[in-house]
């Protein structure tokens, strides 16, 4: 009886024991919980927003232990624990505006969401790759190794909004992707018995429209010129085509796409430069330049595809921004002479005020 008693009595502490043990383990779970989330969702530090970059590539570690550094958050290690409860959700590369106050559970949701800061960077329509490689290269939100340039004329010009970090080479690839996109489109609902045989054609003539006019009211006119002038057909003479040939003969002789003198002053096309065959003067040539001399954006491309009804065949500045068209060579030769009284006085008054 007594041995039966004693294991009783043993049985009995080992249960109580072990009770204890799992009361004392609860507890501290329910510790270990409560401590966690009031952690997360204590307040930060920071009374204004912030921004933070989270590097392409970087692991949860490096990202948590940046943050601590900086001050956004007070443990790294609580940090990394919120992350891997966030359903398995991984944080995403770029630049973040934390806001002010931002508890570690709001830092990791934005950074889980990938809701980063976005960048604008525009290029204007009428742009050569040149200087579309040129704002490319010179980005500081950009990153990675210089992309080969595209041929001209094959980017669509426009603000992009990109989140720092993305590189180089992906967002030429998206002006890419555009500009196809946009050409297919428009190709496919041309006006009816246009004189351009393929989508290069359209682009071609899209992009000397975008460079003869800024105005886009203009641009249907100038596009209706150069349509009836292809289907005569007659050449095209257009001063833009000698500037982008003598420019990529002559790059001295050109500054952002502008011929300029020694002093890198502006001036007009000389007369040697109308005469010079570079391929591309279409002064000189038949039909179309060889390629675009520009990127033209949609509006220009939409022109070119719709050209205004009309039967001008000339057109002049107005020495207003604008451009003064004609039908007869007689009225556009007397338009000339009065676009050049106008232009030798305002470069004369240009001279005059340096």
């Amino acid at each position: 009886m007594a041995r039966a008693a004693a294991r009783r009595s043993s049985g009995g502490g080992l249960f109580s024991f072990l009770f204890w043990i799992a009361v004392l383990a609860g507890a501290a779970a329910l510790f270990a919980f409560f401590y966690f989330t009031s952690a997360i969702a204590r307040p930060g530090p920071f009374a204004e927003a912030r921004t933070f970059v989270v590097e392409r590539g970087a692991s949860g570690a490096g990202i948590a232990e940046k943050l601590e550094a900086e001050g956004f958050i007070s443990d790294a290690l609580i940090f990394r624990i919120a992350t891997r409860l966030q359903g398995g959700a991984t944080l995403q590369a770029g630049e973040y505006e934390i806001p002010a106050n931002a508890s570690t559970q709001q830092i990791v949701q934005l950074m889980t969401s990938g809701d980063a800061l976005q960048h604008a960077i525009t290029f204007p329509e009428g742009i050569t790759i040149a200087a579309v490689m040129r704002i490319i290269e010179e980005s500081d939100v950009l990153v990675g190794d210089m992309p080969e340039a595209p041929p001209e004329g094959s980017i669509l010009p426009d603000t992009y909004h990109v989140a720092r970090g993305m590189t180089r080479a992906a967002l030429l690839q998206q002006m890419r992707e555009a500009h196809d996109q946009a050409v297919t489109e428009i190709w496919a609902g041309r006006a009816p018995n246009l004189p351009l045989a393929t989508p290069k054609d359209l682009v071609n003539l899209a992009a000397i429209v975008e460079r003869e006019t800024g105005i886009a009211s203009e641009r249907p006119l100038v596009a209706a010129v150069f349509v009836n002038r292809l289907r005569r057909p007659m050449r095209l003479e257009t001063d833009p085509t000698i500037i982008y040939g003598v420019c990529l003969r002559h790059p001295d002789r050109c500054r952002d796409g502008r011929l300029v003198d020694a002093q890198g002053n502006r001036r007009t096309i000389r007369q040697s430069e109308i005469d010079m065959n570079t391929g591309y003067n279409t002064y000189r040539i038949d039909g179309l330049p060889p390629t675009p001399i520009a990127n033209p954006g949609r509006a220009a491309l939409e022109a070119a595809a719709h050209p205004a009804e009309s039967n001008a065949l000339f057109f002049v500045a107005d020495g207003t921004g604008g451009h003064v068209f004609a039908s007869t060579l007689a009225e556009h030769q007397a338009n000339v002479v009065r676009w050049r009284e106008i232009e030798a006085q305002r470069l004369a008054a240009e001279r005059a005020g340096r």
